[in-house]
């Protein structure tokens, strides 16, 4: 990413705080969803097949990578601007495969529609985080300091 990364370690207190609630926010979804689609891994790839995608299993594992490995790394603060920007992605992407309320009909149209507007509002809120980074409080400002 071009933007600078020079005050990362320099934040304000407030700031850094606010950042690390987000953070820890963040990772309050991704991270359990992840542990979820381990312990059900079947369920998961069955579900994934049941979109049409292709090689389910792989899928499944590229999600557990993503919620779990992105996820964590978004609540430690090691390289935030990137771990942010692949959980939007990653949550775009769901919301278009498994949250695609207008090919529903009836009932079914306003709970995907909810779940598909809180994926884009999420995704928003990380594509946020990865433009400002992790803060003081994390190990990308630690490492900050450091240089």
């Amino acid at each position: 990413m071009a933007t600078s990364t020079a005050h990362i370690g320099r934040s304000s207190g407030c700031e850094s705080a606010l950042l690390l609630a987000g953070r820890v926010l963040i990772a309050w979804l991704f991270v359990p969803a992840g542990i979820g689609k381990i312990v059900g891994f079947a369920g998961t790839a069955g579900y994934i097949a049941s979109k049409g995608l292709p090689m389910p299993n792989v899928m499944a594992v590229l999600a557990i990578l993503a919620e779990v490995g992105c996820g964590l790394a978004v609540l430690f603060g090691f390289r935030t601007r990137w771990a942010s920007w692949a959980l939007a992605l990653f949550t775009v992407v769901s919301a278009v495969i498994f949250h695609a309320y207008w090919t529903l009909q009836g009932a079914d149209v306003s709970p995907q529609q909810i779940n598909f507007n809180k994926n884009m509002a999420i995704a928003g809120g990380l594509l946020a985080l990865s433009v400002c980074g992790a803060g003081a409080w994390s190990v990308d400002g630690s490492m900050a300091r450091r240089t």
